[in-house]
């Protein structure tokens, strides 16, 4: 049976860890671990996570550099065959979505699985904002500014071990770079399950003001020339195909 790894960084957290934790602890696929990695947080964070602690792969707080090495620090830890993530402030759309990224594993010839996403409101997560609907991989399609949602992307470990985990140099954008290196680099096979998998609330760090969405357009535009994938058109057409997600349902 396949192993999930699923890794949560939190920082000062209280208000939603609880509920984050415990989306991933009643998913009904019985191969899972909890990896939990807390930033030393000033609030009561920890005290909500110590009573899971028993049911938890692993609990690790104390300061690091931020989401990114946090998130790395998680890679690192996690035991199972394959990673993936569920932030603070996210919830699964229901308790059967690791029993369906696992199914999608059991072709040998896959090393990533991702799905769709909806944004929803911070004190309503029955409010949807915006949908992400992925569709099926192409390839072509990264030039264009495509990228599969991370929140919902998963990872075979083998392949984190052997391309390596999130740059730290990027503050915001990392992830996109991580995505961009195994799809168009190194040309990892992905498989899409057409579904809603994660509910991701709105107010993340990328989207919380003027000067943050500045950086991480400079930041994408960093990543994807690295990446060798285009320049300014395809940043251009990475922002505009968001557009269509406030009214696509």
């Amino acid at each position: 049976m396949i192993k999930i790894s699923v890794v949560t960084a939190v920082f000062n957290g209280e208000r939603t860890i609880a509920q984050a934790v415990e989306s991933v602890l009643s998913q009904n696929y019985p191969a899972i671990e909890s990896v939990v990695i807390d930033g030393a947080s000033r609030d009561a964070t920890l005290s909500i996570l110590e009573p899971y602690r028993p049911r938890l792969g692993k609990l690790i707080s104390e300061p690091d550099e931020g989401i990114y090495d946090a998130l790395n620090k998680g890679i690192r830890h996690a035991t199972g065959d394959v990673v993936g993530f569920l932030h603070a402030d996210d919830l699964f759309e229901d308790e059967g979505v690791l029993a369906k990224v696992a199914a999608a594993f059991e072709d040998p010839n896959i090393d990533a699985v991702y799905g769709d996403l909806v944004y929803v409101r911070h004190d309503n997560v029955g409010q949807i904002i915006r949908y992400w609907k992925s569709g099926s991989y192409d390839q072509a399609a990264l030039a264009r500014g495509w990228m599969p949602p991370h929140p919902t992307f998963y990872v075979r470990r083998t392949v984190y071990e052997r391309l390596g985990g999130f740059d730290p140099r990027y503050q915001i954008a990392a992830d996109y770079d991580t995505v961009l290196r195994f799809l168009a680099v190194n040309k990892i096979r992905a498989a899409y399950i057409p579904e809603v998998l994660v509910r991701m609330r709105t107010g993340g760090i990328s989207n919380r003001s003027l000067r943050t969405i500045l950086r991480k357009s400079k930041e994408d535009y960093e990543v994807i020339r690295r990446n060798q994938l285009g320049g300014l058109a395809t940043i251009l057409q990475k922002n505009f195909s968001k557009l269509n997600q406030f009214w696509r349902k």
